[in-house]
């Protein structure tokens, strides 16, 4: 046993101790507290995590700053003028670190006043029941029989030649602290994070290049669906190079230039502005994991069970930091899971859960379930039923038909296994048809339901009556 384990004098004792205040890590600590518990949170950077800071809060703001400035620009196919349309970076980031600080500050006070004790600073591991909490100008010693990391994850620099010739290197954070519009940005990672931060700054008026090493945008999609949203991209002005190789940079007058294959042969790019979008690296490196007897995989995520225990016992892994979709809402379901379990005696396996997501594009892509590929490459018997935006009539009407819509069923009982939804809403109108999954629907409810016309869920009615002809003509 660690000596800070074995010796009380040296610890302040709670119930529970929360590293990170993230988005399973804030509700559980005010849970905790609010049930009798003596909680503890420590957070080395800022309260709310990475959604509410640098992730979802701020990027979603942006994402409809350029919307609105691209509504402006095509004001005119609506018959309406709005004559010439300016950006201003500035106050669009001020704005953004206007909400981020509400957003922030109502955690802090939401978590102070459950009665958490909040420590600001970096915490790590003395022993399997005990933490060290270093900030500023303090230094606290911690011991809990419950403790539960949350420390969520940060982008990853990813190794190409010359990269710090690059005047000005950005990730998914700093990105939101520019102040002007560069004119050129080139987007290394053809992702979700990637692809919203390259329209946003389309639409703002740069010049944008997305450089990706895969066959098609967004790999965990259907290619059909990764085909339609780059079709949408490209009409935008948008230069995509897929299946991108041998990338390096090297300094130029225009501050650099990256090279790099393509299928096509070697191409080049000038730019000053350069965004990593190559995903993300857990959290775990200042934990000192192996003092609690905590090992992590290959990737430094850190492995769990269908509960969300570690292989130590009363040690939890909430979130991004324990691998898997690195989602809010799946954060928030960890939280969910845990006070359960705690609190109600009540157990339910993080496999129960079906996976759903939003990419934030224009087209919008919400996903529930399987794609069909995943399906067939489960053996699945299926029906797949797509349909083009430009056969919604809600879609025509707003003169945005880019994107389409598919869903896959199982043929024998009809119920629906998944869906892609990649037009306008997309994600509003996926959470429609995860409504008829947890009902257990089968497709031909929402084929046959009286929806409200003209809406986009109406054109669900549609998507499913393109089966009738092929189930008939099988």
């Amino acid at each position: 046993m660690n000596k800070a384990d074995s010796d009380p004098r040296t610890l302040e004792t709670f119930d529970a101790i929360i590293i990170g205040s993230g988005q399973a890590g804030t509700p559980l600590a005010s849970e905790l507290a609010r049930a009798g518990w003596r909680v503890a949170i420590a957070e080395r950077e800022h309260w709310g995590g990475t959604c509410v800071n640098e992730g979802c809060t701020p990027t979603k703001l942006m994402v409809a700053c350029a919307e609105n400035a691209h509504r402006a620009r095509r004001a005119g196919d609506y018959g309406v003028s709005v004559g010439t349309v300016r950006v201003d970076l500035a106050e669009i980031r001020r704005l953004k670190r206007e909400l981020v600080a509400s957003f922030s500050g109502g955690s802090e006070s939401g978590l102070r006043k459950a009665g958490v004790t909040l420590l600001r600073g970096e915490a790590s591991f003395t022993g399997p029941h005990s933490l060290v909490v270093r900030g500023e100008d303090f230094e606290r010693h911690l011991t809990a029989p419950h403790i539960f990391i949350n420390t969520g994850g940060r982008p990853r620099r990813p190794d190409i030649p010359g990269l710090d010739a690059v005047p000005h290197l950005l990730n998914s954070t700093s990105i939101m602290e520019l102040d002007e519009v560069p004119a050129q940005l080139v987007v290394i990672g053809g992702g979700y994070i990637g692809l919203e931060f390259a329209q946003m700054f389309a639409r703002f008026g740069s010049h944008v290049t997305v450089l990706h090493h895969g066959a098609q945008l967004v790999d965990r999609e259907d290619a059909d669906i990764a085909a339609s949203l780059l079709d949408a991209l490209r009409a935008e002005g948008l230069t995509v190079h897929l299946e991108m190789s041998d990338l390096s940079v090297e300094a130029s007058e225009a501050g650099a230039t990256l090279n790099f294959q393509t299928p096509a042969g070697a191409q080049s790019v000038d730019t000053a502005h350069v965004l990593l979008a190559t995903g993300r690296t857990p959290n775990t490196d200042a934990l000192n994991l192996a003092a609690a007897g905590l090992d992590t995989d290959k990737r430094g995520y850190i492995p769990v069970d269908e509960n969300l225990k570690t292989g130590v016992e009363g040690i939890w892994a909430l979130g991004d930091v324990k691998g898997g979709p690195a989602f809010t809402h799946v954060s928030y379901d960890d939280y969910r899971i845990v006070r359960d379990a705690l609190l109600h005696g009540k157990t339910r396996p993080t496999s129960s859960r079906t996976s759903t997501y939003t990419l934030f594009t224009d087209p919008q892509l919400g996903r529930i379930g399987l794609s069909e590929r995943e399906a067939r490459e489960q053996g699945l018997d299926i029906l797949v039923a797509t349909l083009p935006m430009t056969s919604v009539a809600r879609a025509i009407e707003m003169q945005r038909t880019a994107g389409m819509m598919k869903a896959v069923m199982d043929r024998n009982t009809g119920q629906i296994l998944g869906a892609a939804v990649l037009g306008p809403e997309g994600g509003e109108v996926t959470a429609t048809l995860q409504m008829a999954m947890l009902g257990n629907l089968p497709y031909t409810a929402l084929r046959d339901a009286v929806i409200s016309h003209p809406t986009l869920a109406e054109s669900l009615n549609n998507l499913f009556m393109t089966l009738d002809k092929a189930v008939a003509a099988e």
